[in-house]
Formats: C-alpha cells, structure tokens, sequence
C-alpha cells in the first residue's frame, strides 16, 4: 500500500479536555496557547459547561481549535434486549450533541457492564447497525479497547470487529495506555489499515503492578515521563501510513491540581517530543533540530546582593577557589579550580540582580557547551520554550539563552570557543593558578522543586538535550517521602538531579518556601582524593555537615569495611556506597543562609548518586536548620 507523506510540521497534535486542569473555557484557552490544532470533548467537561454545545463550537473555532472527537461513549455492545433499545436511544441524542459542537468523530470503549454479552457476532451486529445510524447523519464511531474492557481489552480483538464489520462510518480508535499496559506486541500495529483507524490517543506512563483502571485514571503521564515504549509505538503507526491526530489523553492527579497553560504546553512539547524521536527511527526527515548534544558545563553562576556577595565569595575560597578574572564593565568575578568555572555576580541591576532580590544569593544560570548553537536555539523555539536577552555593553559578548527551572537562564556556548567568552569580557586577575583542595570539575546539580512540576520540568530536559533519565527513586526525609530522578547525557559530563517531595516539612519543601520557587539545591564538585580534599577543607576552615557514629558503625558491617577506613572517613564525615566493585565516597558542606551547599565526591567506577545515604544526609541537615551565612 502507497504511504502518503507526513503533513509539512508533522502530525496533527489534538488533546482530550480531561488532561487539563480547571474550567472547559480555560482548557480550550490553554491547548489553544499551547499551539494544540485540535481538541477532544470529554463528556464530563461539556456536562458542567454553562452553555449549550454550539457555544463550546463557537469558542473553538475563535480560538483556531477543530473539535477532533467527543467522548466517551460508554457501554455499548453486547447489550442484551431493552438495553439494547435505550442504548441506540442514548447514541442518537449523541449524535445531535456531536451535531451541536460541530465533530463528526464519537469515541465508543469497549463495554464493562455485567450485563454485556460476549458473542462476537452480536457485537458485530451491533457496530454494523450503529454505522448506519452514523452515516445517515455523516459522522464516524471509533471503537476503542479499553485494558480493563469485559470482554474485549486488546486492540487486536477491536481492530477484529471493526474489520468484521466493514463499514465506512466504523473505525478503530488505538490508546498507547490501553495497548502497552496489557503488553499488546507493538508490531500488531503492522496489520490495521490505516485508513480505518480514525485517531490515536498517546499516554505515557511509570511502570505499575497494579489494576488497569486505577493505574490508568490516576498514573497516565506524558510521553519521555513516563516508561512505556511510546516512541516505538508513535514509529509504528507512521510506519503503516497514518496521518491522523496524535492526541493526548492523560489521567493524572498531579495533572489536575497544576497549572492549564503549563499542562497543556507540556503536553505539546511531548507530542513533539515523541513524533520528532519516532521519525528519527524511520530515518524520516525530523520537524525540529534533533536533541541538544551537550558537551559539559561551561559555568554555573551565583547571583547575590551585595551584602551576601562578600560572604558567598569567602565560602567559594574555603573551597580552594582563586578569583582568576573580572568582568570588563561589571561587578562579576570569575572563580576557577580545575575546570570548574564559578561566576559570581554583583552587579546591582539587570537579571541577575532581579534573582537575587527575589531569592537572595542563589544560582541564576547555567552555562552549557553544545555542538551547534543554532540548532539548540531552534529546538527551544520548536518546543516553546522561551529565549532571554538582556542588554550587554560595547564590545561584550552575547552569549545566547533560554528560560530554565524556576526562571533561571540556560547559556548555550559553541563547544571549542569557550575560551574566548573569558578573554573577550574577563580581565585576568591571576596568572598562574593556585592547587586549590584538589577539586577538578562539576559532577552533577541538583535542582529542587514542587511536587506538581517534577514531571514538567524531567520532560523540559528530556525533550530539550540528548540526555537518559535514571529511574526515579523514593528517599525518605524524616519527614516525608522526596521523589528523585536523574537526567545524564551520553558521557555524563552533564547531570542534573531533580528532587520534589509532597510533604509540606521535607528539607526540599522547606528550600522551596524559603528560596521562593524552584531552583538549584546544591552543587557536587568532583576529586580524585576525597581524604585529601576532605582534610584540606578542614584545614581552610570550610563548615562541613556532622554525620552520626551510628552510620559509620553501620557501614562498617554492612560492607565488611576495613575499620581504619571508616575512622578516616568518620574523621571527616564522609558518606561512602558500594555497588559491586565500584564505589563511592561523599561529603557536604553546610547550607549557605538555609539556600544551597555543595557536595564533594569522588566515584571509583561507580554512576549513581548516593541515594542509600540520602536519608541519613536528610536527617542530619534537618537537625541543623539555624545555619547562618558564612
């Protein structure tokens, strides 16, 4: 069968109402903003809509929105005698409703009702007769299999009755949840005919044990944020030459207590996301760049007042770090030790001065090296993801970027010119570089932020940079569960930890309510020599966290440790973890005015991040919550 091309910018993106928070008016306003082209009707929104369905039509079309589909039509099939009646009965007011809001799709999920009957040749029956009722006023039915349906929860049982049925006005309607949950072969797909598949629904999801309902109507998230294989789903669907709708249907709590406008852009970023990701599998031309190659961090940099400037830049020489430049017209100073780059900036007007007002001294920004700059700008631009620019002076470099966490800033800098930002715009302080405690680049950064926008910003990066994400991990606070996952590109020169907790009282709920939204929690500096680096931060005075006899009694048994390694380590407060052969020695410095510390490790072959010793670092910071500023 000849395939006909994709349509110029990709597939149609569409989004059922149910995925977004608030009001039906609100919705349609936010898929609209989100640059969503179509929107599904989901029949609870329209029942608590002050208005006649014709008003719904009218609002979509003002605001550029076709009515893809309106649903869901429950209960259908296999109904038996009088329930039979009253079924086509109800269908029929369906369709003046669909007449009303001016969509020719209805979705029909496959019956869950006690009383429905199995026999394939009643249901059969049923859908022929319904396509006549269909056609006689010009609309189409989608059957869809829902995993949790009586007797049909397979999209190849679906597709088998609608193909039985033969009728132009009866198709199939595919859901990625409903399909991928019971583990339905992707490769299935391969024998539907495209032109009877009248929309897919695209859900994304963790992976569950548990029953199909409940984790669909409460755990269905965005695709890349969850762990279903929806990429190779989307990639097979194209590959038969469909060129419908992708639409999300999303259930989610978190989802529904957040913000319209973000939902909705997340779930335009995803569809891209996953279309872009599905082509590159066919080797099909892309509607975007391909996913930002990061080559490492360039500089992170602190934004403070000038009460806090003073203070901050002590703590950073305790920290071995030598003042190496100065800004050519500005209160910023370049810090240096190995290859890590710290900017502190003063100045007392611009952007950064505007984070500091808001957070106090805090990381505004983060400077990445990239492979091509204006290809990581154009992804930006594809996922509607908003660039900054600021007034720079005569002569000064501008250094491209975009809206980050939090409203921080991400600089994206051409990976090999580097060094010419700092000689353009940085006077040398220094010439020959001080040993500092052996410190030698920045191994990850941990981001805190609310509950309801982990999810948004995992997919931000997910969907931005050519990164994997570790999964996610639960890690108990003494006072509550801190939901962690991290995102890592390919040779891991680029980390970011991503840390949201429900509870109110978790030391990453306390950052929130105190630094006033969302933003960097700590930096990890990486050494060769934690012992060394340990004992020359001792040395210069540097305020590390107190970690408990009992944990080093504890990993002393646990790991069968040599006891003269854990006193060095107790000398210290080192945290120490084991996998196999590889591992992992860590320490913290105390919290910076209750903001932000830093992390010192050294990995002996060892990828992941210390969770085992997450609690116990939490307990401990949680018993010194009255730090002062140094």
């Amino acid at each position: 069968m000849e395939r006909a091309e994709l349509p110029t910018g990709g597939l149609a993106k569409s989004i059922a109402t149910v995925s977004i928070s608030g009001t039906l008016t609100g919705k349609l306003e936010a898929a609209a903003a989100a640059g969503f082209s179509g929107v599904e009707i989901f029949e609870n929104d329209l029942l608590t809509f002050d208005g006649r369905p014709a008003d719904v039509r009218r609002i979509a079309a003002d605001l550029g929105l076709t009515i893809t589909m309106f649903q869901p039509f429950r209960d259908f099939e296999g109904m038996p005698g009088t329930l039979r009646t009253r079924t086509f009965e109800r269908m029929l007011r369906k369709f003046d409703v669909m007449a009303e809001l001016g969509t020719d799709l209805l979705l029909v999920c496959s019956n869950v009702s006690p009383q429905s009957l199995p026999e394939r040749g009643r249901i059969v029956d049923d859908f022929r007769d319904l396509g006549e009722l269909a056609a006689a006023q010009g609309l189409r039915v989608g059957y869809e299999a829902l995993a949790w349906g009586r007797h049909v929860h397979d999209h190849r049982d679906a597709w088998d009755i609608v193909h039985r049925v033969n009728h132009p006005n009866i198709g199939l309607i595919l859901d990625s949840f409903h399909s991928l949950a019971r583990n339905v072969p992707i490769d299935s797909i391969r024998d539907i005919d495209p032109a009877k598949l009248f929309i897919v629904q695209i859900a994304d999801a963790p992976r569950l044990d548990m029953d199909h309902l409940y984790w669909s109507r409460h755990f269905r998230n965005m695709p890349g944020q969850g762990d279903l294989p929806i990429t190779d789903y989307v990639k097979a669907l194209i590959a038969i030459g469909y060129r419908g709708p992708l639409s999300l249907e999303i259930f989610n709590d978190r989802f529904r207590a957040g913000s319209a406008s973000g939902i909705a852009l997340d779930g335009y970023r995803s569809l891209k996301l996953v279309e872009d990701e599905a082509l590159a599998r066919l080797k099909r031309p892309a509607t975007m760049p391909p996913r930002i190659d990061v080559r490492g961090v360039e500089f992170i940099e602190f934004a403070a007042t000038e009460e806090e400037a003073g203070p901050l830049g002590a703590m950073l020489a305790t920290m071995g770090f030598e003042p190496v430049g100065r800004h050519i017209s500005k209160a910023v100073t370049r810090w240096r030790q190995g290859d890590i780059n710290i900017v502190l900036n003063g100045e007392t007007e611009g952007f950064a001065h505007s984070h500091s007002i808001v957070h106090g001294a805090s990381v505004c920004a983060l400077a990445l090296r990239v492979h091509d700059v204006p290809a990581a700008l154009d992804r930006a631009d594809s996922l509607r993801i908003p660039r900054f620019a600021q007034a720079v002076g005569p002569g000064e470099m501008d250094i491209p970027c975009v809206r980050g966490v939090g409203g921080s800033l991400i600089y994206f800098i051409e990976d090999g010119t580097q060094e010419q930002v700092w000689r353009n715009d940085f006077v040398p302080l220094t010439e020959v570089p001080v040993p500092g405690v052996g410190l030698s680049r920045i191994d990850h950064i941990a981001q805190a932020m609310g509950y309801e926008e982990f999810l948004s910003w995992l997919l931000y990066y997910f969907a931005l940079f050519d990164v994997t994400k570790t999964p996610q991990l639960e890690i108990a606070d003494p006072l509550g569960i801190v939901h962690s996952q991290a995102i890592e590109n390919g040779d891991r020169s680029f980390r970011v930890t991503l840390n949201g907790s429900a509870a109110a009282q978790t030391l990453t709920s306390r950052f929130l309510n105190h630094y006033l939204g969302a933003g960097v929690q700590h930096v990890a500096l990486a050494t060769g020599d934690i012992f060394a680096t340990a004992k020359a931060l001792q040395e210069r005075g540097l305020e590390r966290l107190p970690i408990p006899r009992n944990y080093y009694d504890d990993i002393e048994a646990r790991f069968g440790l040599d006891p003269d390694l854990v006193e060095r380590m107790a000398a210290h407060d080192i945290l120490y973890d084991r996998t196999d052969e590889a591992e992992f020695f860590q320490l913290y410095s105390r919290a910076f005015a209750k903001r932000f510390f830093f992390e010192f490790v050294e990995r002996r072959g060892y990828d992941a991040y210390g969770a085992a010793n997450a609690a116990v670092r939490l307990a401990a910071q949680s018993r010194f919550n009255t730090d002062t500023v140094y």
